[in-house]
């Protein structure tokens, strides 16, 4: 199979990896912890955790964990923001064999249940404000064990009694803690009085159980193994090595740990390449984010295009009081990156943003532009080491197709899924082996190759919008809306309609301080699209609904339009009928 992409590789990118090291991420950690153990590990809120602290705080909670009953192939559930509390449960799950199921913490009690009972997860370490969340549901799920911990635990000594005093109370994270539930940090004082190594996880064993919706929209868990987070944070090492290279370098995380970005992507990164991972807890703070890139003087920032629009509209950027020149580099992936957006935060930074693409059934690591090759406009970059691209027809799944004709993205990778726990029908849908034995991965995104290699995705097959016999994909709008100069944010979808199938409508947030003219903004997309790929209707939004990764709904914008449809058709019925 030919591989143009290779030849595109920056100087010094292996072609492959080779062997992939026979260790799992507590290996690493504890090499770290022998080797380099005063080094920072974890950067949180102006708190320093070494390699040694960390290795040593998750040997005590694992032995603790052991005391209470959790053993090898258990599912311990994490219901935390991104927080020294979550790489040390982690880090002691996976000493025991433990499986992680890591939550989203702004699940409805509703989404919390189905998510726990999706991984059968017998213990939850929770943060205070998500306890009573977790209490509620706990009788309808396989939930044995519930350990609460406290934001403030690993703050700075000053921080923590600021937050006692002004914080804790009310914005509840003060909890009454029921007697059969523990305290995390009794735990692990209780643990380190514990004796001996314990069993880690071998390569081979599930790691991780990752919420996805796959190709259906039906949430399902994705369960990795340890052998596919090393083989992800290799590529990764492997490709980011100069964005990362020299002893100040830092990884700046303000996307939440429980998505496959932070996990399988910047986790493991920091934790084979031994640079310090900063923390953000809440992404949608952007004061903070501002506040802890101006003190945490990232080189690597990862984030996600909703959130590089938010820091440009920040006051403090505007008013250019802030110095980002710390960044080298930034990752971004999990939606699709404008290209204004992409130009205007790298005038901002003096770095690049590199894009990339893969999804939470691929462990990551995918496709990722070059950090000093050409960046192609509208492109999620290249295969990384080891891994293959197919594109083929989106009908039959198997006719391969030429350069630049769109298709389905098929993958081949080391770092594939197992699987979707106990889901077997769900798991064949999607990884599919060829004749050759070899396994692939069928995304349900669609795009396209090009002669060099660089993968363009145009769209998920269930977003093509129909219009009037045309087939239409969101992106390319919303790349053309992006761009107008008044414009911070943009979704595009088609809307249900009688006469034309779909009508395309968008939906639009202005820049601060700026107000965007609609049939100014139609005038503009006649004169970068077709006559049907213009919005037939635009909306002005003060905001967008996402998910916590920082993805624009789609669905939600639709369902929202539809709700609107329906309250209007009463009223306007009986004028039409008067009129006939």
């Amino acid at each position: 199979m030919d591989q143009p992409w290779l030849d595109h590789y920056d100087s010094g990118v292996p072609r492959t990896i080779g062997t992939y090291p026979d260790k799992t991420l507590v290996d690493f950690v504890a090499e770290h912890s022998h080797l380099r153990g005063d080094a920072p590990a974890l950067l949180f809120k102006g708190r320093t955790l070494t390699w040694r602290e960390i290795d040593r705080a998750s040997d005590a909670l694992a032995h603790a964990l052991a005391g209470e009953g959790v053993k090898e192939g258990d599912r311990v559930a994490l219901l935390l923001p991104n927080c020294p509390q979550f790489i040390i449960a982690e880090l002691a799950a996976w000493k025991l064999g433990a499986i992680v199921a890591p939550q989203n913490p702004i699940y409805t009690e509703r989404e919390l249940e189905q998510s726990m009972n999706a991984s059968a997860s017998e213990t939850v370490i929770v943060l205070t404000p998500f306890y009573e969340r977790v209490k509620a549901c706990q009788p309808r799920t396989s939930l044995r064990r519930v350990i609460a911990t406290n934001i403030k635990e690993y703050l700075p000594s000053v921080l923590r009694v600021l937050f006692t005093l002004a914080k804790e109370k009310k914005e509840g994270h003060r909890i009454h803690l029921r007697e059969e539930d523990f305290w995390l940090q009794d735990l692990i004082k209780k643990g380190s009085e514990g004796q001996g190594v314990m069993r880690s996880a071998q390569p081979d064993d599930p790691a991780v159980i990752l919420m996805s919706g796959g190709t259906t929209g039906t949430p399902k868990g994705v369960v990795s193994d340890h052998r596919a987070l090393v083989a992800s944070g290799m590529q990764l090492s492997a490709w980011l090595r100069e964005a990362i290279a020299g002893k100040d370098s830092r990884i700046m995380l303000p996307l939440p740990l429980f998505h496959t970005y932070g996990c399988a992507g910047a986790q493991t990164l920091a934790i084979i390449s031994a640079v310090p991972l900063a923390l953000i807890p809440n992404p949608r703070d952007i004061g903070d984010v501002v506040k802890s890139i101006a003190r945490d003087k990232p080189t690597l920032f990862c984030g996600v295009p909703t959130l590089f629009t938010a820091l440009l509209n920040h006051p403090d950027v505007v008013a250019k009081k802030v110095d980002f020149h710390s960044i080298k580099a930034c990752f971004s992936g999990a939606a699709a990156l404008m290209a204004e957006t992409k130009k205007r935060f790298e005038e901002l930074t003096g770095g690049r943003i590199v894009e990339g693409y893969s999804l939470t059934e691929a462990t990551m690591a995918a496709f990722v532009n070059p950090f000093r090759g050409p960046n192609k406009i509208g492109s999620v970059g290249m295969p990384m080491p080891d891994v293959t691209v197919r594109i083929v027809d989106s009908d039959d799944g198997k006719r391969d197709l030429p350069n630049g004709e769109v298709g389905e993205i098929i993958i081949s990778a080391p770092q594939l899924m197992r699987g979707y726990w106990n889901n077997p029908e769900e798991t064949a849908n999607m990884l599919r082996k060829a004749d050759d034995g070899s396994m692939w991965l069928y995304t349900g995104d669609l795009g396209y190759v090009d002669e060099d290699g660089y993968l363009f995705l145009v769209d998920r097959k269930k977003d093509l919008i129909k219009t009037s016999g045309y087939q239409v994909w969101p992106r390319e709008i919303e790349e053309v809306i992006a761009a107008y100069p008044t414009v911070a944010e943009v979704g595009v979808a088609g809307v249900p309609d009688e006469r034309k199938g779909e009508v395309i409508t968008a939906w639009v947030v202005a820049r601060p301080g700026e107000t965007v003219d609609t049939e100014a903004l139609r005038g503009y997309c006649k004169e970068k699209l077709a006559p049907y790929k213009v919005p037939a209707k635009i909306e002005i939004r003060k905001e967008l609904p996402k998910t916590m990764i920082g993805k624009v709904l789609r669905r939600a914008l639709v369902a929202e339009a539809k709700e609107a449809q329906k309250a209007a058709a009463p009223a306007t019925a009986p004028a039409i009928q008067s009129q006939s």
